[in-house]
């Protein structure tokens, strides 16, 4: 028998599992996602990717600010679920809005829980040079990510994979996890595992900070954060090659061989110097430019070998 579903997400990440329930035949009685905040150059109000699909697809949108009063628990206990699923709403459940749903709460967390838990998990494990991680279904409990672990799917993560490309993939393969999850759940088999004791890391939100590119550091690191950025924030380096600072985005790179001074352009294929080796900036973007590779964009910025970034 169809489960009644609460789905709680906000991003685009958010969506595929969603749309998986969806055609799983399960019932969404409301969906639970951030509200609008101003975005873009217009700072024009923009409503959650989930908001979207919700609305598109009939599906009563509901954006509290906080989940923490009496009327907004009495408000998600009312809906009386069978369960709640949870893909990166970007609000901590206070005890009663776990208790409520008759089966409970499931997060579908992307990485290998008891590692990465928070916010950035995609992002930290790129940038860490992480060679795997994981998509996770989890029995939600009080605490951040700390619930046990009902299924995961491993995956590997290549030496060049951007944050871009590692979503995507734990997207489309929770969203799949997460229906597998919900239907063991419906015939009573689901079990899950406590989470081990040791091993737990945070992966904090990004900050905008964190985006310069500091080429004095060894160039595996430099890579990391690279691709760990694409495609946002992206990381970036800052250069005054046309007359005025400008800042320019890094959305792909390679390690590659050479040595100089950090910062130094090694050859015409902007191949930079870090601290030890090298990277080949790939993919670069101006502000308020489309991204393009490294041989269109010399071809409109002049950043001759031995140029310092």
């Amino acid at each position: 028998m169809p489960l009644r579903i609460i789905f709680m997400g906000t991003p685009e990440f958010s969506v595929p599992t969603l749309a998986e329930i969806l055609g799983a035949g399960h019932e969404v009685v409301a969906a639970y996602t951030q509200p609008s905040r101003p975005a873009g150059r217009g700072m024009a109000e923009r409503v959650s990717a989930v908001q979207r699909f919700a609305e598109t697809a009939g599906i009563q949108v509901l954006t509290p600010k906080r989940l923490k009063g009496e009327a907004e628990q009495r408000t998600f206990a009312d809906l009386g679920a069978d369960a709640a699923v949870v893909v990166a709403y970007g609000l901590l459940l206070p005890a009663p809005v776990l208790a409520a749903p008759r089966l409970g709460c499931f997060n579908l967390h992307a990485s290998a829980l008891p590692r990465w838990r928070g916010a950035a998990p995609i992002q930290r494990a790129v940038m860490a040079g992480d060679r795997e991680t994981a998509v996770m279904v989890m029995r939600m409990a009080e605490g951040l990510d700390t619930g046990p672990v009902c299924l995961a799917e491993r995956v590997a993560i290549g030496p060049d994979t951007t944050a871009g490309e590692l979503h995507d993939d734990l997207a489309r393969l929770g969203a799949s996890l997460m229906v597998r999850a919900l239907g063991a759940l419906e015939r009573g088999s689901l079990t899950c595992t406590p989470q081990p004791a040791s091993g737990a890391t945070y992966a904090a939100k990004i900050d905008k900070g964190e985006a310069r590119i500091d080429f004095a550091r060894p160039a595996p690191e430099v890579h990391n954060l690279i691709r760990g950025l694409s495609p946002y924030p992206g990381a970036w380096f800052e250069t005054a090659a046309t007359g005025k600072p400008e800042r320019i985005k890094v959305l792909r790179a390679c390690l590659a061989e050479g040595r100089g001074r950090p910062g130094e352009l090694l050859d015409d294929q902007l191949s930079v110097a870090c601290q030890t080796g090298a990277v080949r900036l790939i993919e670069l973007q101006r502000a308020g430019k489309k991204p393009v590779l490294a041989a269109d964009f010399l071809r409109g910025f002049s950043l001759p070998p031995g140029t310092r970034l």
